[in-house]
């Protein structure tokens, strides 16, 4: 029980942080879990895939409602990202596999939180963005979708840089399209778990709603109490904390 309510606790702080600056948090579940929880593989991917999409819906209604959202960036990518974030979903990976992949993403989220905080600290000239030919957005959506389904995350932690560093999209659409691609791969995704491992955690209504409360606070305030770069430092702290662990539990 004890267990239990920490992972309550710390899934609305991670919903509320993560919403406050356009994530939907499957990274920093995966991370609360790694710490405080034992969690086998299926029940973790199910459980932050169902928060992903909760919050998820919450930051996509935010986004569209402000007329950020690019349905031409977006769809080549989730087109071809939807299916095989069901066939990840489905398989279910030994965990001397699963354990230190997990950990090698949520160290790899921890270093893009870490530079994006960084980033907002200096002031940045506006870059020219061009869409991506078609092919190429179709191929990077295959494999980011089977990412997404594998570990689940929803693929937003690698499609957000992605769109940035190859100058794809604006900081603002790739906000929008991002959290719309963590969405539908999310839902994706599930539905491969629950087709392969039917049963859920009984404790899973009581981290939805956990998740639902974080992310009405935190898509509302915004960055009131902290500032977005103090933010995403503070999560990379704890994505990496996670990432340790992952790693020495497959090495025990």
């Amino acid at each position: 029980m004890f267990t239990v309510l920490v992972l309550t606790i710390a899934i609305l702080m991670i919903a509320m942080l993560y919403s406050a600056v356009g994530h939907a948090g499957a990274s920093g579940y995966l991370a609360a879990m790694a710490i405080v929880s034992t969690m086998p593989q299926e029940e973790m991917k199910a459980v932050a895939l169902t928060l992903n999409i909760f919050v998820g819906g919450i930051g996509t209604y935010h986004f569209v409602r402000a007329g950020h959202f690019h349905w031409r960036t977006f769809w080549p990518f989730a087109t071809a990202a939807v299916p095989m974030a069901f066939v990840g979903g489905l398989w279910t990976l030994p965990t001397s596999v699963f354990n230190p992949l997990i950990g090698v993403v949520l160290l790899y989220a921890a270093v893009v939180l870490a530079l994006k905080a960084r980033a907002l600290t200096r002031p940045h000239p506006p870059v020219h963005t061009t869409m991506p030919p078609l092919p190429m957005a179709m191929s990077c959506g295959v494999v980011l979708g089977l990412l997404a389904g594998l570990t689940g995350t929803g693929g937003g932690i690698f499609l957000s840089p992605l769109l940035l560093i190859a100058h794809w999209a604006s900081p603002q659409r790739t906000a929008a399209v991002t959290i719309v691609f963590v969405l539908v791969n999310s839902l994706a995704g599930l539905g491969g778990v629950i087709a392969e491992q039917p049963s859920l955690p009984a404790t899973l209504p009581i981290y939805v709603l956990a998740a639902l409360a974080g992310g009405l606070i935190g898509s509302n305030l915004g960055a009131r109490v902290l500032p977005g770069h103090g933010i995403r430092l503070l999560l990379s702290i704890v994505l990496m904390i996670a990432a340790v662990k992952m790693f020495i539990t497959t090495a025990v």
